[in-house]
Protein backbone atom coordinates (compact mmCIF):
# COMPACT_ATOMS: atom_id res chain seq x y z
CA UNK A 1 0.00 0.00 0.00
CA UNK A 2 1.29 3.45 -0.97
CA UNK A 3 1.28 6.51 1.29
CA UNK A 4 -1.71 8.02 -0.58
CA UNK A 5 -4.05 5.01 -0.32
CA UNK A 6 -6.48 6.81 2.02
CA UNK A 7 -6.41 10.18 0.25
CA UNK A 8 -9.44 10.89 -1.93
CA UNK A 9 -9.73 13.78 -4.41
CA UNK A 10 -12.70 15.98 -3.50
CA UNK A 11 -14.66 17.57 -6.32
CA UNK A 12 -15.32 21.28 -5.88
CA UNK A 13 -18.76 22.88 -6.15
CA UNK A 14 -17.46 25.38 -8.72
CA UNK A 15 -15.97 23.91 -11.91
CA UNK A 16 -13.06 25.02 -14.10
CA UNK A 17 -15.49 25.89 -16.91
CA UNK A 18 -17.54 28.06 -14.55
CA UNK A 19 -14.39 29.91 -13.43
CA UNK A 20 -13.46 30.46 -17.08
CA UNK A 21 -16.90 31.89 -17.80
CA UNK A 22 -16.53 34.26 -14.85
CA UNK A 23 -13.11 35.36 -16.11
CA UNK A 24 -14.36 35.62 -19.73
CA UNK A 25 -11.37 33.78 -21.19
CA UNK A 26 -9.91 30.28 -21.34
CA UNK A 27 -7.20 29.16 -18.95
CA UNK A 28 -3.89 27.66 -19.98
CA UNK A 29 -0.16 27.52 -19.26
CA UNK A 30 2.31 29.47 -21.35
CA UNK A 31 5.41 27.38 -20.61
CA UNK A 32 8.50 29.43 -21.48
CA UNK A 33 11.63 27.32 -21.94
CA UNK A 34 15.12 28.29 -23.11
CA UNK A 35 18.69 28.87 -22.06
CA UNK A 36 19.69 31.12 -19.17
CA UNK A 37 19.91 34.65 -20.58
CA UNK A 38 17.57 33.93 -23.51
CA UNK A 39 15.05 36.45 -22.18
CA UNK A 40 12.39 34.15 -20.69
CA UNK A 41 11.65 36.28 -17.61
CA UNK A 42 11.79 39.57 -19.50
CA UNK A 43 9.35 38.41 -22.19
CA UNK A 44 7.14 36.57 -19.67
CA UNK A 45 6.77 39.75 -17.59
CA UNK A 46 5.98 41.80 -20.69
CA UNK A 47 3.36 39.24 -21.80
CA UNK A 48 1.73 39.26 -18.36
CA UNK A 49 1.59 43.07 -18.36
CA UNK A 50 -0.01 43.06 -21.81
CA UNK A 51 -2.64 40.49 -20.77
CA UNK A 52 -3.31 42.32 -17.48
CA UNK A 53 -3.92 45.54 -19.38
CA UNK A 54 -6.53 43.66 -21.42
CA UNK A 55 -8.33 42.80 -18.18
CA UNK A 56 -7.33 39.12 -18.19
CA UNK A 57 -6.52 37.05 -15.11
CA UNK A 58 -2.91 35.90 -15.09
CA UNK A 59 -0.14 34.75 -12.78
CA UNK A 60 3.58 34.51 -13.47
CA UNK A 61 5.75 31.74 -12.02
CA UNK A 62 9.44 32.57 -12.37
CA UNK A 63 12.25 30.06 -11.85
CA UNK A 64 14.32 32.10 -9.39
CA UNK A 65 11.29 33.19 -7.36
CA UNK A 66 9.96 29.63 -7.04
CA UNK A 67 13.35 28.44 -5.80
CA UNK A 68 13.20 31.06 -3.04
CA UNK A 69 9.99 29.50 -1.75
CA UNK A 70 8.31 26.20 -2.53
CA UNK A 71 11.41 24.69 -4.16
CA UNK A 72 14.08 26.06 -1.85
CA UNK A 73 14.92 22.50 -0.78
CA UNK A 74 16.00 21.56 -4.32
CA UNK A 75 19.44 21.83 -5.90
CA UNK A 76 20.42 21.48 -9.56
CA UNK A 77 21.14 17.76 -9.86
CA UNK A 78 19.20 15.97 -12.63
CA UNK A 79 16.84 14.51 -10.00
CA UNK A 80 16.23 17.89 -8.36
CA UNK A 81 15.69 19.56 -11.74
CA UNK A 82 13.10 16.90 -12.55
CA UNK A 83 11.31 17.44 -9.22
CA UNK A 84 11.48 21.22 -9.71
CA UNK A 85 9.62 20.93 -13.02
CA UNK A 86 7.15 18.36 -11.64
CA UNK A 87 6.15 20.73 -8.85
CA UNK A 88 5.83 23.65 -11.25
CA UNK A 89 3.61 21.50 -13.45
CA UNK A 90 1.34 20.70 -10.50
CA UNK A 91 1.19 24.35 -9.42
CA UNK A 92 0.42 25.39 -13.00
CA UNK A 93 -2.40 22.85 -13.12
CA UNK A 94 -3.99 24.47 -10.05
CA UNK A 95 -3.88 27.91 -11.68
CA UNK A 96 -5.43 26.53 -14.86
CA UNK A 97 -8.16 24.94 -12.73
CA UNK A 98 -8.69 28.38 -11.16
CA UNK A 99 -9.44 29.69 -14.66
CA UNK A 100 -6.27 31.74 -15.06
CA UNK A 101 -3.56 32.11 -17.66
CA UNK A 102 -0.35 31.05 -15.94
CA UNK A 103 2.99 32.04 -17.42
CA UNK A 104 6.04 30.02 -16.39
CA UNK A 105 9.66 31.02 -17.02
CA UNK A 106 11.99 28.08 -16.40
CA UNK A 107 15.01 26.75 -18.28
CA UNK A 108 13.37 23.29 -18.01
CA UNK A 109 16.18 21.79 -20.11
CA UNK A 110 14.91 18.23 -20.57
CA UNK A 111 12.20 17.25 -23.07
CA UNK A 112 10.94 14.40 -20.91
CA UNK A 113 10.33 16.71 -17.94
CA UNK A 114 8.43 19.19 -20.13
CA UNK A 115 6.45 16.26 -21.54
CA UNK A 116 5.47 15.23 -18.00
CA UNK A 117 4.37 18.81 -17.24
CA UNK A 118 2.27 18.80 -20.43
CA UNK A 119 0.69 15.46 -19.48
CA UNK A 120 -0.70 16.95 -16.25
CA UNK A 121 -2.97 19.24 -18.24
CA UNK A 122 -5.83 18.67 -20.64
CA UNK A 123 -5.80 19.07 -24.42
CA UNK A 124 -4.69 22.54 -25.42
CA UNK A 125 -4.04 23.82 -21.89
CA UNK A 126 -0.25 23.54 -22.30
CA UNK A 127 1.37 26.01 -24.70
CA UNK A 128 5.11 25.49 -25.03
CA UNK A 129 6.92 28.74 -25.85
CA UNK A 130 10.51 28.20 -26.92
CA UNK A 131 12.56 31.33 -26.26
CA UNK A 132 15.23 30.53 -28.81
CA UNK A 133 18.55 32.30 -28.49
CA UNK A 134 22.04 31.22 -29.53
CA UNK A 135 24.40 30.11 -26.78
CA UNK A 136 26.90 32.75 -27.96
CA UNK A 137 24.33 35.52 -27.49
CA UNK A 138 23.26 34.18 -24.08
CA UNK A 139 26.90 34.14 -23.00
CA UNK A 140 27.37 37.71 -24.23
CA UNK A 141 24.31 38.86 -22.30
CA UNK A 142 25.06 36.82 -19.15
CA UNK A 143 22.84 39.11 -17.00
CA UNK A 144 23.62 37.28 -13.75
CA UNK A 145 27.26 36.41 -14.51
CA UNK A 146 26.39 32.71 -14.45
CA UNK A 147 28.10 31.68 -17.68
CA UNK A 148 31.34 33.25 -16.49
CA UNK A 149 31.11 31.30 -13.21
CA UNK A 150 30.15 28.08 -15.02
CA UNK A 151 33.14 28.33 -17.36
CA UNK A 152 35.36 28.89 -14.33
CA UNK A 153 34.02 25.64 -12.86
CA UNK A 154 32.18 27.42 -10.04
CA UNK A 155 28.72 26.17 -11.11
CA UNK A 156 28.61 22.44 -11.89
CA UNK A 157 25.86 21.09 -14.12
CA UNK A 158 25.12 24.48 -15.72
CA UNK A 159 22.77 24.24 -18.70
CA UNK A 160 24.50 24.95 -22.00
CA UNK A 161 28.00 24.57 -20.55
CA UNK A 162 28.32 21.36 -18.53
CA UNK A 163 24.73 20.11 -18.81
CA UNK A 164 22.66 19.81 -22.01
CA UNK A 165 19.66 21.84 -23.13
CA UNK A 166 17.25 19.78 -25.22
CA UNK A 167 15.38 21.99 -27.68
CA UNK A 168 11.60 21.42 -27.95
CA UNK A 169 10.56 19.14 -30.81
CA UNK A 170 7.25 20.81 -31.64
CA UNK A 171 6.69 23.93 -29.52
CA UNK A 172 3.45 25.79 -30.11
CA UNK A 173 5.37 29.09 -30.33
CA UNK A 174 9.00 29.90 -31.17
CA UNK A 175 10.36 33.31 -30.20
CA UNK A 176 13.80 34.14 -31.60
CA UNK A 177 14.83 36.54 -28.87
CA UNK A 178 18.19 37.36 -30.46
CA UNK A 179 16.34 38.56 -33.59
CA UNK A 180 12.98 39.87 -32.30
CA UNK A 181 12.27 42.87 -30.08
CA UNK A 182 10.39 42.41 -26.82
CA UNK A 183 7.34 44.06 -28.39
CA UNK A 184 7.46 41.76 -31.43
CA UNK A 185 7.75 38.76 -29.10
CA UNK A 186 4.81 39.85 -26.96
CA UNK A 187 2.65 40.61 -29.99
CA UNK A 188 3.39 37.15 -31.45
CA UNK A 189 2.33 35.40 -28.24
CA UNK A 190 -0.78 37.53 -27.64
CA UNK A 191 -1.84 37.13 -31.29
CA UNK A 192 -1.50 33.36 -30.94
CA UNK A 193 -3.82 33.41 -27.90
CA UNK A 194 -6.37 35.49 -29.81
CA UNK A 195 -6.19 33.38 -33.00
CA UNK A 196 -6.56 30.11 -31.08
CA UNK A 197 -9.53 31.43 -29.08
CA UNK A 198 -7.94 31.51 -25.64
CA UNK A 199 -8.64 35.20 -25.15
CA UNK A 200 -10.99 37.74 -26.75
CA UNK A 201 -9.65 40.08 -29.43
Amino acid sequence: MGPHINIIWHRTAVTKDERRKLNRHKSAVLWFTGLSGAGKSTIANAVEKSLYEKGLRTYLLDGDNIRHGINQDLGFSPGDRKENIRRIGEISKLFVDAGMIVITAFISPFRQDRKIARSLLEGEEFIEVYIKCSLDECEKRDPKGLYKKAKAGEIPGFTGISSPYEEPDKPEIIIESDKQSIKESVDQIVNYLVEKGYIPD
